[in-house]
């Protein structure tokens, strides 16, 4: 019983991915997605959200009404090319183009005029630690020149970020342009990493095989560009995009048996930003099932420590209070970030509740570490489930955290069939040599 709850969840999921050649799930997508962009435009209490939906909400009714031509001409012709996995992907691209894209575009257009409510905190935050890199060597600022900020502007002063990140504010402190918007960087490194992955996964599977990978590909490009978690962040934000992207790369070179390709696009993901971390950590225990951690492990740690290294030199302190001090609740101001999930509620509604909520979170690690330890994970699909359920338990459980989160987890869940080479596949010797995955079944 215990071994056919999965696979008949597993299935069920099946079911409903390919209903109607997978039409029927892409205009549920579309169809929620509208709806969620048409309130946010109306109800939200930020700005540059309010923003995103009054585009975002056409840009997704746009796709639904395609996806719905494709669902009448599938009825009358079930084999016509408008309606197969070619077109699927045409209709994604002009989602993600209109519901992430556009806004970008829009919103930094408009900022660079002087509208001063078209983007988050964060877009500010990295092109000012992109310009403090070019003056000062680091993209930080220390605790006493923080605490000589005006009250106001204290929050900003803070990088939560590794320095890597800094570097998509270097346009914006050479040039004062709407290009230069960190947004727009953040867009195209998301759409490069994202690409190589198709490629990847495409070259390793058996595309358009029945029950190949190519149609499990789309659904996963799907959860990590046209989902409203995803297309709002980058609109209005854009940080996280790039680092879930660059983990979605190492994972698609774990899938085709590349584990040193894969370190180093996790270790480039990782010197953006920590939640790249524990993905690093969960490739290099799958690494070591193969022979090859130390590869995974020469790019995973070797990127970040190499990104560390020169502004630890530069002013160790202020590396220290940014990365370090203001994540963990110690800096001058505490995080914004208040999602209502669990370990924000314990924290802020119990006696001790910050110290309870942390408990939490470390038990949940501990059982983690403790399943990875027994089961360590043998394909970049059970690494890819492992992460999401990972990152989701922690997401849930962190006493300050963020909605926009949730989009490291689902990715990685969906991502997940994708990574897996379809049964009766044959792989060339290449990958057979390297260990590239087996049968998501």
């Amino acid at each position: 019983m215990t071994v056919a709850a999965p696979t008949v969840r597993r299935r069920g999921w099946r079911v409903l991915d390919t209903a109607s050649g997978g039409l029927a799930l892409d205009l549920t997508l579309y169809a929620a997605s509208a709806a969620f962009a048409a309130v946010t435009a109306l109800t939200s209490t930020l700005l540059p959200h309010r923003a995103w939906g009054a585009v975002a909400a056409a840009g997704y009714l746009l796709a639904g009404l395609a996806v719905t031509a494709q669902l009448l001409i599938r009825r009358r012709h079930p084999a016509s090319p408008l309606t197969g996995l070619s077109a699927r992907w045409a209709v994604t691209a002009f989602a993600w183009a209109t519901t992430a894209l556009l806004p970008v575009i829009l919103q930094s257009t408009e900022r660079a005029g002087g509208r001063t409510d078209r983007a988050q905190e964060e877009v500010i935050v990295v092109e000012e630690s992109g310009h403090r890199l070019v003056d000062t060597g680091t993209p930080y600022l220390g605790h006493d020149a923080i605490a000589a900020l005006p009250p106001g502007e204290q929050l900003l002063g803070y990088t939560p970020y590794q320095p890597g990140m800094a570097l998509f504010g270097l346009p914006r402190a050479a040039v004062d342009a709407a290009w230069t918007d960190a947004r727009v960087w953040f867009a195209l490194a998301t759409a490069a990493a994202l690409a190589l992955a198709v490629r990847t996964l495409r070259r390793s599977g058996v595309p358009g095989a029945p029950g190949g990978r190519d149609a499990a590909v789309l659904r996963a490009v799907q959860a990590a560009t046209v989902l409203p978690v995803c297309a709002l962040t980058l609109a209005t934000g854009g940080d996280d995009l790039p680092v879930l992207a660059l983990c979605l790369l190492a994972l698609a070179f774990a899938a085709a048996g590349r584990p040193g390709r894969a370190g180093v696009a996790v270790g480039l993901a990782g010197a953006l930003k920590l939640f790249a971390w524990p993905v690093a950590l969960v490739l290099i225990i799958w690494g070591t099932t193969r022979r090859a951690g130390g590869r995974v492990a020469a790019g995973a740690v070797g990127l970040p420590v190499a990104a560390l290294l020169p502004v630890l030199l530069v002013d160790r302190d202020a590396l220290v209070e940014n990365v370090l001090r203001f994540p963990l609740g110690h800096g001058l101001v505490t995080s914004p970030a208040q999602s209502p999930f669990p370990g924000h509620l314990v924290a802020t509604a119990l006696p001790a509740g910050r110290a309870f909520a942390v408990v939490l979170l470390l038990a949940a690690g501990l059982a983690i570490a403790v399943r990875l330890a027994r089961r360590p994970p043998r394909t970049a699909a059970d690494a890819a489930l492992v992460c999401g359920y990972g990152l989701l338990a922690a997401i849930l459980l962190m006493p300050s955290t963020r909605f926009g989160y949730l989009l490291y987890p689902l990715a990685f869940l969906v991502w997940a069939p994708a990574l897996a080479r379809p049964v009766g596949s044959v792989g060339s010797a290449n990958h057979r040599a390297e260990g590239a995955d087996t049968a998501y079944t």
